[in-house]
């Protein structure tokens, strides 16, 4: 994630995102989707996949595996950083995460730009 200015906006609640779950949300215009891993982080990556912008909230999430899936062509992306593991050369777009209280805040980049990436990714 890069170092650019951020508008925090709240995505949901704790009582919506309990620990080992997800959901996904319209932030700014565009669908995040925000996981709750295991021991108590947090990850939110842009929620359609680059390959055809099939929603990935419909697809496989394996929090034992830290594994997305596109239920589309079953592309992998791991749930660390949102780097392509199958097919390797393309990634997620990552929002930063904050808890205020028990908001769960996303934070979204100022300059304007979609944050959807596409299977040629710009690298980070």
């Amino acid at each position: 994630m890069s170092t650019e200015a951020l508008d925090w906006v709240k995505a949901c609640t704790l009582d919506d995102l309990w620990e080992g779950d997800f959901v996904d949300a319209e932030i700014a215009g565009e669908v995040v989707v925000i996981f709750h891993r295991p021991g108590g982080d947090f990850r939110a990556y842009q929620g359609m996949c680059p390959h055809q912008e099939i929603l990935l909230a419909d697809g496989k999430i394996d929090f034992e595996a830290g594994t997305i899936t596109c239920p589309a062509h079953e592309w992998e992306f791991s749930m660390e950083d949102g780097k392509g593991i199958n097919p390797a050369g393309c990634r997620l777009f990552q929002y930063a995460v904050r808890l205020a209280g028990d908001d769960v805040l996303i934070g979204v980049p100022t300059d304007g730009r979609l944050r959807r990436l596409r299977h040629e990714a710009e690298e980070a």
